[in-house]
């Protein structure tokens, strides 16, 4: 793909405009159909939202929807429904032992609501809400939820031999088990950070302190050195030209910690790309090269000094951005969802032509689209004048999914992000009768991350800019 340089946060306020509205609409909508007890709403058949048993992962997003589109519109019902439901159904999620998704299902509710708190964009009259506590006890009901999810989610640990000059390794393992390192991670991992940043510590045995902010750090480069490959020939496909690639899954053995190979679960194969996973990769170190630049020089200990911290955040980001657009996307900036599924070959010459969702052979994932274009943005604005090819990248992929045929305007739909992938190999995405693949659906991380993705533009449009560690950041009221 190639940047879009006329492109602009502001020339897009229309089609934002658009999305929002839509997303309200749905939204309530869906909030008035769906039961909780009927588990989290993962991704549509025929329109319409349905669960699937694998983790409740996306039970955050759903709400986090509510708060973010009540963010950019002021419509409080909105802010209501989140609130409601983040107080009485996502709970349990905070001392969730089984599962790496911490980031995703916390920081999409007791994180947003904590950032309209701080930033004070709370309704001016809350009086259809039930008040849960009220003035410095909201807040710090808030805190207590981000500090509990942040030290649950840091304490799924795998510890691993030091790596060269005596780095410490390790990550927080995937649901699958201790073996198990998956490329997902790094965008919830930021969930330690802000437990940190509110001044946590994770207490182990015999009371041993553990910093969050380095559990953080230490899962970010063992992500970024297992994880991705920078063209150094780890193995026979590691090359140069396939900087940047990622893999899904990396598999150790937990006895002696030694790396065993990479897998995937989502993916074509080990050594093919899964675009969202690269897509989380663009992401998270974007947004923890955000965090650690924002961070004083007294934060870090010797351990982990800031510049060398700095530099390992910022050429993974590039890394993983530059195959994004080199070699993951169509000429549009859509991925399909495997740089290596095999019916690619029958559309063509599919990195230089726009994607085509309709096609008999290959899906396109738009919501991977979706989450690597809020990366590209954030790291971007992050590089300055030397991140500009990032960042109008960004507004390109942007701009493309907030139109047809990507935008969901059907108010039959109850999605708002179409044709997005959850599960290719196993089969689990609907497939219309009559077409030979999945398509023409949504999933509500998609979703969400679409309208993420909005809320950032929208704020730069307006001369803002915001991320997920602001809040922690600023004076304590």
């Amino acid at each position: 793909m190639k940047p879009a340089a006329h492109l602009t946060p502001a020339s897009l306020t229309p089609q934002i405009e658009k999305l929002f509205s839509l997303a309200a609409q749905k939204t309530m909508a869906l909030d008035r159909r769906w039961r909780t007890r009927d588990g989290a709403p993962v991704f549509t058949a025929t329109g319409k939202y349905t669960a699937r048993g694998w983790t409740q992962w996306t039970q955050g997003f759903q709400y986090g929807n509510a708060l973010i589109a009540y963010d950019v519109t002021g419509d409080a019902d909105l802010f209501n429904v989140g609130l409601q439901h983040t107080v009485n159904d996502m709970p349990e999620h905070l001392t969730h032992m089984g599962v790496h998704d911490h980031g995703f299902n916390t920081l999409s509710t007791y994180g947003q609501l904590y950032r309209l708190f701080r930033e004070k964009r709370l309704p001016p009259d809350r009086v259809k809400v039930d008040r849960i506590l009220a003035d410095v006890w909201e807040r710090r009901f808030l805190e207590l939820a981000l500090k509990v999810s942040g030290a649950v989610q840091a304490s799924r640990w795998t510890t691993l031999p030091d790596g060269p000059a005596s780095e410490p390794m390790g990550y927080i393992y995937s649901f699958n088990g201790p073996h198990s390192l998956f490329i997902d991670t790094i965008r919830t991992v930021r969930i330690c950070a802000v437990a940190h940043l509110l001044g946590h510590t994770l207490l182990g045995e015999q009371d041993r302190a553990i910093n969050l902010l380095e559990r953080a750090i230490i899962h970010a480069r063992t992500s970024a050195r297992f994880n991705v490959f920078f063209g150094a020939g780890r193995d026979a496909f590691d090359t140069p030209a396939t900087r940047g690639r990622t893999c899904h899954e990396a598999l150790f053995n937990v006895t002696s910690g030694a790396f065993r190979a990479p897998s995937t679960q989502q993916g074509y194969s080990p050594f093919s790309t899964w675009t969202r996973g690269l897509a989380w990769a663009i992401l998270g170190f974007a947004e923890e090269l955000e965090l650690i630049q924002a961070l004083p020089a007294d934060a870090f200990g010797a351990t982990f000094p800031r510049a060398e911290t700095i530099a390992m955040l910022e050429e993974t980001a590039r890394a993983t951005a530059d195959f994004y657009i080199e070699n993951a996307t169509a000429a549009d900036g859509i991925c399909y969802w495997d740089t290596g599924a095999p019916g690619l070959d029958n559309i063509g010459d599919w990195r230089h032509t726009p994607a085509d969702p309709f096609n008999s052979y290959e899906p396109v994932d738009s919501s991977a689209s979706a989450i690597a274009a809020q990366g590209l943005i954030r790291l971007g604005r992050t590089l300055g004048a030397a991140g500009t090819r990032y960042f109008t990248c960004g507004l390109a992929v942007a701009s493309v999914l907030m139109n047809a045929p990507y935008l969901s305007t059907s108010p039959d739909h109850e999605g708002i992000l179409l044709h997005s992938i959850y599960h290719r190999p196993n089969g689990w995405d609907y497939v219309p009768p009559g077409a030979k693949i999945a398509r023409g659906e949504s999933c509500m991380w998609g979703d969400y991350h679409l309208l993420e993705l909005g809320l950032l533009i929208h704020r730069m449009a307006q001369g803002g800019y915001y991320t997920f560690f602001d809040a922690a950041l600023m004076p304590k009221t």
